[in-house]
């Protein structure tokens, strides 16, 4: 009796190393980015992270979560991150810094970023413009879409394509989707399926 009290105790505590080996904290695989918006405009902050369990993100804005109708939270699919999306953008009471908390059972970590909002009458010289935005497209199944953006200032912006308020990653797509540089920022999607005509 006492050799199998001591082969369960063993076998016990192997079991219990090995859950507490796979559980980790959460770490963020992307950050939210300092902004600059213009009143009426639109201001998108992106925060990813991943941990075992998978860690639950909120955002607050002084501290306390946001929660008011131009507040916009959206998931990612795969639930490693969020999109907080305000619109219309108001100055000064959208002002702040805005917190994203990723947390699970094994800990917590938080990023912090600052929101500014000008208005048109303070808009500094080269501030970013978009002169041509994407059009919306209907494409026939399994054919290729192309949209294309231009944006001008000074230094040159940089363009972030996002698809249902989401970023559009160019990199982890089988090759469906790309997105190329010249004059015009283009976006370009392959052999369209059902799952990007959502």
């Amino acid at each position: 009796m006492g050799l199998s009290s001591h082969l369960c105790s063993v076998h016990l505590i192997a079991f219990l190393l090995s859950l507490t080996a796979v559980l980790s904290p959460p770490k963020f695989l992307r950050t939210p980015n300092d902004q600059t918006g213009v009143q009426g405009g639109v201001a998108s902050f992106i925060c990813q992270a991943t941990g075992d369990p998978q860690p639950k993100i909120v955002w607050n804005k002084k501290g306390k979560r946001v929660s008011n109708q131009r507040f916009e939270v959206i998931e990612f699919d795969d639930g490693s991150g969020s999109v907080l999306r305000i619109q219309p953008l108001r100055t000064p009471r959208d002002e702040a810094i805005y917190e994203c908390v990723a947390s699970n059972s094994v800990g917590e970590t938080s990023a912090t970023t600052r929101l500014t909002v000008l208005r048109e009458d303070q808009l500094p010289p080269g501030f970013p413009t978009i002169d041509m935005g994407p059009q919306l497209k209907v494409v026939e199944r399994t054919r290729t879409a192309t949209m294309l953006c231009a944006a001008s200032g000074n230094p040159d912006p940089d363009i972030s394509w996002f698809k249902d308020f989401l970023p559009v990653n160019t990199s982890n797509n089988n090759g469906r989707i790309k997105q190329l540089r010249s004059g015009l920022n283009t976006l370009v999607i392959l052999c369209i399926g059902w799952s990007l005509l959502k």
